[in-house]
C-alpha cells in the first residue's frame, strides 16, 4: 500500500482528529490570509492616492539668499542692510506650469490702487474717520495723485490671481462668493474683478458696475464688477489705521489686470507675479519635478519648495495598517510553524506503534514521513479555501480604526498648536494645505497574488512543521518501537 492511500485512510478513518487539526490550520491561515488583504490592499490605496491628492510645489522668492547677499554687502562696504526683493517673472512661472506632472497652478501678485470715480473705500470706525477722513487721509493734508501716494496711501489692495477659488480664504468658508462669478482664468486680458459686499453696498454698486481706479502711477483705469465676495474677516485697530488693510477694500482680479497697476507696469516679457503654486498629478515624482523645473528657473533669486502634507496626511492611517498587517504575518507564521510542530509531534507520540509496524515491514522513513505530509497537505489545501471563503471584513475595521485614531491624534496637536500673536496676518494667497479626506474604506479583496502568496506561506508553515517533527522519526528503530509498546 502506498503512502498516498495510507494518509487518506487515516484522515477518513480520524475525522475527529483531522476536524480539530483543520480548524486550528483554518484559524492560522484566516489572520495570514487578513495580513496579506490588508497589505496589499494598503499598498494599492496608497499607489491610487498619490494620483488623487496630488501635493503642491510652491514657486517663490529666495528671502533666505536675499538675506545673506543683503548682509554680505552691508558688511563689505559698511552700508545699511538693505532687502531688495526681487518678484518672480511671470514668463519663467507660466514655464513651469506646462510641465507635464503638472495637475493644476494658482498664481498670485498684489498691487495698491486709490479710489477714482464712481467708488470710494470704507474707512474705520467713527473716530478714525473724523481723523483721517473718508479716504484715509488727514484732515489738510495735501492729496498728491503722484506713484508715490498711491504707493504709501492707497485705499484698496488688489490682489491678482489665476483662479479665486484656489485662494485659502475661499477654500475654507472665511470668504464666499454671494452675487456674480469669480475671477477665474477667462478673465486673463479683461478689466473684470471682484468685490467685497460692504464696499458694494456703500457705493451702490452691483453686477456689471464700472468705476475707475488709479494705479500705482497715478494713471485712471476703468474696472468692471462681475462677481461680489462677502468675507467674515473684521478690520482690528491695527488695519483701521490704513484703509487698504481693511477687508472690505481688497479687490481681487485677474493677474495680469493686477500687474498692471504696478509701478512702472511694462510689456509682459517683464511682468512678474508674486508666487506660484503648483499641484502636482503624481506626488512620488516630486524630487523629480522640482529638479526639472529648477533648471528652468533662476535659482540665486527663487526657490522651489514642496508640500506634500495633504499626502502624508491621508496616508498615515493606512501605512499603519500596512506596518499592523506585515507583524501579522510574521506573528501568525512563526506561530503557526510553532503550534503545528507541537501538534504534529504529539501526533506522532500516538502513532509510534503504526510507525514501528511499518518500518518492520521495511518501509523507508522517507516514505513514512511523506505520508505525514500529504496528510497536512490535504489539510492545509481545505484550510486555505476556507480561509479563502471567509470575506474581506478585517481589513476595513482596522482602517475604521486607525481613521478614529488618527484623527484623534490630528486634533490634539491643533488643540496644543494656536495662532498667537500675528498668527492672523498670512498672506491671503499663500499656498492651501489640501485638505484632503482621509481615505474611510480600502477595496479589500482575494486577487490570484494573494491566493499563490498564502498558498507559498502555508507550504513553508507545512514543511518547517513536518521538519521538525520528522527529526524524531529519523531516530527511531523499530525495534525499540515495538518492544517499548
Amino acid at each position: 500500500m502506498n503512502f498516498f492511500k495510507r494518509s487518506w485512510l487515516y484522515l477518513t478513518a480520524k475525522l475527529g482528529k483531522t476536524a480539530i487539526l483543520m480548524l486550528v490550520f483554518t484559524a492560522i491561515m484566516v489572520f495570514v490570509l487578513a495580513g496579506l488583504t490588508i497589505r496589499q490592499a494598503a499598498i494599492k490605496a496608497t499607489e491610487n492616492a498619490k494620483k488623487e491628492v496630488g501635493a503642491s510645489v510652491t514657486l517663490s522668492v529666495d528671502r533666505d539668499k536675499m538675506m545673506r547677499k543683503a548682509m554680505s554687502m552691508a558688511n563689505n562696504d559698511g552700508s545699511p542692510l538693505r532687502i531688495e526683493e526681487t518678484p518672480v517673472p511671470l514668463e519663467q512661472a507660466e514655464k513651469v506650469s506646462k510641465m507635464k506632472n503638472v495637475k493644476d497652478y494658482s498664481f498670485s501678485t498684489s498691487a495698491n490702487a486709490a479710489a477714482g470715480e464712481g467708488v470710494k473705500p470704507i474707512t474705520g470706525n467713527a473716530d478714525n474717520s473724523a481723523q483721517q477722513g473718508l479716504s484715509g487721509r488727514r484732515p489738510g493734508e495735501e492729496i498728491d495723485e503722484s506713484k508715490s501716494t498711491v504707493s504709501m496711501n492707497p485705499d484698496f489692495h488688489v490682489t491678482g490671481v489665476n483662479t479665486l477659488s484656489s485662494l485659502p480664504t475661499f477654500e475654507d468658508g472665511t470668504a464666499k462668493m454671494i452675487n456674480g462669478r469669480a475671477i477665474n482664468e477667462k478673465d486673463k486680458g479683461t478689466n473684470h474683478v471682484n468685490i467685497e459686499s460692504q464696499l458694494a453696498t456703500a457705493n451702490k454698486l452691483t453686477i456689471g458696475s464700472t468705476f475707475t481706479l488709479k494705479d500705482e502711477d497715478g494713471k485712471k483705469r476703468e474696472v468692471k464688477v462681475v462677481g461680489i465676495y462677502k468675507t467674515s474677516k473684521t478690520a482690528d485697530a491695527a488695519t483701521q489705521r490704513m484703509t487698504s488693510l481693511n477687508p472690505a477694500n481688497t479687490i481681487y482680479a485677474h493677474y495680469v489686470l493686477t500687474n498692471s497697476f504696478k509701478e512702472g507696469a511694462t510689456d509682459k516679457s517683464k511682468q512678474t507675479i508674486d508666487s506660484a503654486v503648483y499641484y502636482l498629478k503624481d506626488p512620488a515624482k516630486m524630487e523629480k519635478f522640482v529638479a526639472s523645473a529648477s533648471k528652468k528657473l533662476d535659482t540665486d533669486t527663487m526657490t522651489l519648495s514642496a508640500n506634500d502634507q495633504a499626502y502624508q496626511h491621508m496616508l498615515t492611517p493606512l501605512n499603519n495598517v500596512a506596518s499592523f498587517a506585515t507583524n501579522i504575518v510574521i506573528l501568525v507564521a512563526v506561530a503557526g510553524v510553532i503550534i503545528l510542530s507541537l501538534i504534529v509531534i504529539l501526533s506522532i507520540r500516538e502513532r509510534r506503534f503504526e510507525i514501528g509496524v511499518l518500518m518492520s515491514l521495511g518501509e523507508n522513513k522517507a516514505k513514512i514521513i511523506g505520508q505525514f505530509f500529504i496528510e497536512l497537505f490535504v489539510i492545509m489545501l481545505v484550510s486555505v479555501s476556507l480561509a479563502g471563503m471567509t470575506g474581506n471584513v478585517i481589513g476595513n475595521q482596522l482602517l475604521s480604526q486607525q481613521n478614529a485614531t488618527h484623527q484623534e491624534q490630528s486634533q490634539n496637536n491643533t488643540s496644543q498648536g494656536g495662532g498667537g500673536f500675528m498668527g492672523d496676518l498670512s498672506s491671503p494667497f499663500t499656498p492651501s494645505k489640501q485638505e484632503a479626506k482621509q481615505i474611510e474604506k480600502m477595496n479589500v479583496k482575494m486577487t490570484q497574488k494573494t491566493i499563490s502568496l498564502l498558498g507559498a506561506l502555508a507550504l513553508g508553515i507545512v514543511l518547517i512543521a513536518i521538519f521538525v517533527a520528522s527529526i524524531g522519526i529519523l531516530r527511531m528503530e523499530p525495534k525499540t518501537i515495538l518492544t517499548s509498546n
